[in-house]
């Protein structure tokens, strides 16, 4: 019986256990709704052995820099079956260009950047890897809908900044995919056919609820956290055509119009 070791049960990472456990796979996690220690060495690397597949989706530390899994069991994970949550911000700013899977790693700063060096030489991808690079995450309870009702959405005038997103769903039936085929080793983008402005969103977000939208405000006027202001300095389109091609990958919500109209 196939069975998937998660480090890190978050909110990606249990719809991606509830879609395995369908299939009759047993599973173990870290996490603090997970049923192993993080901490416990033994425990983990029992669980490793056992693990027919390993998914982690836990992110490089922010201050430290490295990657907490890696550091502390890299050494016991070589000749697994592995899936790495990464992030399509390893690309950094590409000025509103489309990148692919070949495009150069080239994340100088924050999150990105730190996901490309979890990658790179003595990462997830040397380690052959499947590495699932996502853009914004929306789904239940975390989309623009909510940031409306809460009060929460904002508007930046930023006249061409474009960004990829992607549904939680849609995750889920990517990595699913790969596992099920074991999928060849390497970097696939998960993301929608449609990207768009973070401000287009929160239109629509708001015409379905009948809600007028926020104001515009500029960068200046909005005074963002350090890794939101990150988030509206890159500019970038993430083309999916790989994943379709090799894991026969097709986003059930191809647009955030399909997304948020699942989620209303």
């Amino acid at each position: 019986m196939a069975h998937l070791f998660i480090f890190g049960l978050g909110y990606t990472a249990k719809r991606v256990k509830a879609a395995v456990e369908e299939r009759g796979w047993s599973i173990s996690a870290t996490g603090s709704a997970g049923d192993v220690d993080f901490g416990n060495a033994g425990a983990v690397r029992a669980a490793i052995e056992r693990a027919t597949h390993i998914l982690s989706s836990v992110p490089p530390d922010r201050k430290a820099g490295g990657d907490p899994v890696l550091d502390s069991y890299g050494d016991a994970l070589r000749g697994h079956e592995l899936y790495y949550l990464s992030s399509t911000g390893v690309y950094g700013d590409a000025g509103g260009a489309w990148v692919d899977e070949s495009t150069p790693t080239v994340a100088e700063t924050g999150a990105g950047r730190r996901n490309a060096r979890a990658e790179a030489d003595k990462g997830w991808l040397d380690m052959g890897a499947r590495s699932f690079r996502l853009p914004g995450i929306y789904g239940p309870g975390r989309s623009a809908l909510d940031r409306v009702r809460d009060g929460r959405a904002r508007r930046i005038d930023l006249p061409g900044q474009v960004f990829s997103r992607v549904h939680v769903d849609d995750i889920v039936s990517g990595v699913v995919a790969a596992m099920v085929q074991k999928a060849q080793r390497g970097a696939y983008n998960l993301g929608d056919d449609l990207p768009a402005s973070g401000n287009a969103v929160t239109e629509h977000a708001c015409q379905l609820l009948g809600i007028e939208p926020p104001p515009l405000e500029t960068l200046k006027e909005a005074n963002l956290s350090e890794m939101a202001r990150g988030f509206y300095a890159e500019n970038r389109r993430v083309a999916n055509g790989k994943a379709k091609r090799v894991l026969g990958w097709k986003p059930a919500y191809p647009t955030y119009f399909d997304g948020l109209a699942a989620l209303t």
